[in-house]
Order: structure tokens, then sequence, then C-alpha cells
């Protein structure tokens, strides 16, 4: 049976291979990041620039029957901890999760998807932030883990 952290992988991948099959332009490297090109001839063109693309995924169940994380708490929680580290923008997606505790035990819960793009010049820096966003949920949600994902992509304005 795959561990949480396999599991947790093979769901980031599955959605990485969904958004990508759709669009048969784009072309994985094999330094993982994805390089749309439009073939003309035995040319290519490369649009837009490096970027980062940071992925978190919060669980809203909480242990000893305590009602779970509300779409209100939740945004106060991006209000405070989240815009004021990515004020460019953000998009946060609802969904439904399952794992496995550490305890072995299977958990459904709601979820959200927070996702924040950045340039890659400037992810040394937003790492800290990102993992301070991480840790602060987990305190204030008696949370056991944030899932995050980072995908270099190539983003045009």
């Amino acid at each position: 049976m795959p561990t949480r952290k396999a599991r947790s992988r093979i769901v980031a991948s599955a959605a990485v291979l969904a958004a990508v099959t759709g669009t048969p332009q784009a072309y994985a490297a094999l330094d993982g990041e994805r390089t749309p090109s439009h073939q003309s001839g035995s040319a290519s063109v490369t649009r837009g620039k490096p970027y980062i693309n940071t992925r978190l995924y919060f669980g809203t169940g909480r242990p000893g029957g305590k009602p779970p994380v509300s779409d209100k708490q939740f945004l106060a929680f991006v209000d405070r901890h989240v815009t004021p580290k990515f004020p460019s923008g953000l998009t946060i997606q609802r969904g439904r999760g399952q794992w496995r505790d550490k305890d072995g035990h299977i958990s459904r819960e709601g979820s959200y998807e927070l996702s924040v793009l950045y340039p890659a010049s400037e992810a040394r820096a937003h790492d800290s932030d990102v993992e301070k966003i991480r840790r602060v949920y987990k305190r204030l949600y008696d949370q056991e883990s944030v899932l995050r994902t980072d995908d270099a992509e190539r983003a045009d304005f």
C-alpha cells in the first residue's frame, strides 16, 4: 500500500497529466520545465518567462469532533496570511480530498487548493513565505500536513 507521500505524488501527477493532456503543444523538458512551443517546420517558438506555480492543498477536517474549517475561516486565513505575501494574485479552488492519517485511518474531507504564480527568480525568497503559510495553517486548524507542489512554468501576461 503506498504511503501518504507517495499517494500525494500520484494525485499531483495525475492532476498535471490531466492539465497537459488537452494541449498537444506543451512538452515536458528533462529538467521538469514545461515549454510551450509552436512547431513551424523544424523551428519552435517559446513564449513567456520562467515562473514557479506553487500549489498548496489545505484540508478542512479537524480532530476531536471540532467543526471543519469554514469558507469564512479559510478566506480570513488567506486575507491575513497569504495575500500579504502574494499581493499580485492567487487562485483558490474547492475540492474533496481523501488521505490516510498517521494512525492509518482513511479520512475524507472538504479541501482547498491555493495556487500562486511568481517569477522563478523569486523562488528562493518565496520559499520561506510558503513554508510559513503551511506552518500557520497546521497550527491554527490542527492539521497534520499541508501538501505543497512546485512546478516550473512559462507565463505571459
